[in-house]
């Protein structure tokens, strides 16, 4: 009798496994570059119109970021059941969760808006300027009807994801950053007889481009799946309990894994900011530089969840583990070259964000690079890391290993190293490179630990 393991015993070549995982990674980079450079454009074109708003946008965006990840993590729930129900060919499978996504991401709604309604009381109990807060609470309002368009997008976006329906996300992110250029042009500065509307109009270009974009994303579900998605899937299976309760189970851990990781960043700028402006300035130089390599591995590590998943679907459990070991190197070595360019290029890269006369900033910036570079490899290996166990469906140990890494071991070792060893700026990022290197070695060591017999039960689970 076969069993999963030897359903297909010869693994793809090492070549033809890089090019399955390159094949997914790169359309989903281009993506996560683009949504990126949506978020840039606001930041840039408010900060040309005034240094008030652009405060008053930066620090309302802490919370409606920080509160739209936690809400979309639940949705990447969806990643393995899809990717392996894709794996099977298991239609019906497919069909009832992307009803589910949908419902889970309508409940999801009223609480989003509700939260972003609070953005002002949030930043006050921050302690941040009052007129800072209220104008950025302002905005958080402003653009409160975009959570269904936000929400909408993220749950077909992983459905599409995990059968590697790469193309229709790309481009529909592709036509909506254009579309926010000109929303942001037309409503920020007031042209074609628009009246400058300045914070306001960029939170209601956001608001016109994210509704666009879940708007398109149905039409295309609509149109390009009707025969096997009916009414979206928006059946009696997508209220199923067993499958909504499923959902929330694998997603509930990402919304936590990714809350514990935004939440430990912020609160390192907030202790950058203790050391005052050149200091803080120079962290964001920094983090901002990171966050852009960022991208890649993470579109290596989503990649990977959809490989796998589907591997794992397809009773191919040890072709699943080599390819998890493709992706740790492509995520850990893609890392290592960002890292080579941070420590060569630490004197030119931070005269990209500074002025000429800000020479303080662009010495600390360039004293902390190295340090980022050896986080960039750790970070790599860890997201990396997460992808493939949420392809396996396993998604508590990555949220374990984030609270404990980050919230046990870097922020503590951060605000010691930073004020009493008085390290200052290099302490705060040694610590965030070490707590990095503990998740990711947990993470490696977790994956090499996981026996195929675990990776067969997940293969077999079926919910709703």
């Amino acid at each position: 009798m076969s069993t999963p393991s030897d359903k297909h015993p010869q693994a793809p070549p090492m070549g033809g496994e890089l090019r399955a995982l390159g094949q997914l990674a790169i359309p989903i980079i281009l993506t996560n570059l683009t949504m990126f450079s949506m978020a840039a454009v606001d930041t840039v074109m408010v900060g040309n119109n005034s240094k008030e708003e652009l405060a008053a946008l930066g620090l309302a965006a802490v919370w409606i970021q920080g509160t739209t990840l936690f809400a979309a993590g639940i949705l990447f729930g969806m990643d393995p059941i899809v990717s392996q129900a894709h794996g099977a060919n298991d239609r019906a499978r497919i069909r009832s969760i992307l009803g589910q996504g949908l419902v889970i991401a309508a409940l999801l709604c009223p609480l989003l808006m509700l939260a972003w309604s609070w953005t002002e009381g949030f930043l006050l109990t921050m302690g941040q300027q009052p007129e800072l807060a209220k104008l950025g609470g302002q905005y958080a309002r402003w653009q409160m009807f975009s959570a269904p368009g936000v929400m909408a997008f993220t749950a077909i976006r992983q459905w599409l994801q995990g059968q590697k329906l790469l193309k229709p996300i790309l481009f529909h992110a592709l036509w909506a950053n254009t579309l926010n250029v000109l929303l942001n042009w037309v409503l920020i500065f007031g042209h074609w007889g628009m009246p400058a509307l300045g914070l306001k109009g960029a939170a209601i270009a956001t608001t016109i481009t994210h509704t666009a974009m879940g708007s398109a994303l149905i039409l295309h579900v609509i149109s390009h799946h009707k025969a096997s998605v009916p009414r979206l899937g928006l059946g009696p299976h997508a209220w199923n309990r067993k499958g909504l309760l499923g959902l929330l189970a694998i997603g509930l851990p990402i919304s936590f894994q990714v809350s514990f990781e935004v939440a430990a960043f912020g609160l390192s700028t907030l202790l950058a900011g203790k050391l005052g402006t050149i200091a803080t300035s120079a962290h964001l130089v920094v983090m901002n530089i990171a966050s852009i390599t960022f991208m890649v591995p993470l579109g290596i590590g989503l990649a990977a969840a959809t490989r796998i998943g589907n591997l794992i679907g397809d009773g191919r459990p040890q072709a699943a583990r080599k390819s998890a070991r493709w992706a740790f190197a492509m995520g850990g070595g893609t890392m290592l070259c960002f890292g080579l360019l941070f420590f060569f290029a630490r004197d030119w890269l931070p005269t990209l964000y500074t002025k000429s006369e800000d020479e303080e900033v662009r010495r600390l910036a360039a004293l902390i690079l190295p340090i980022a570079g050896a986080f960039q490899v750790f970070d790599g290996i860890q997201i990396v890391g997460s992808g493939a166990l949420r392809g396996a469906g396993l998604t508590r140990p990555s949220a374990v290993f984030n609270l404990i890494g980050y919230w046990g071991l870097a922020l503590p070792l951060a605000w010691f190293l930073a004020f009493k060893a008085d390290m200052g700026l290099p302490g705060i990022w040694s610590a965030l490179a070490l707590g990095l290197a503990i998740i990711a070695a947990s993470l490696i060591v977790y994956w090499k630990r996981l026996d195929l017999k675990h990776l067969r039960r997940i293969e077999t689970r079926r919910m709703g």
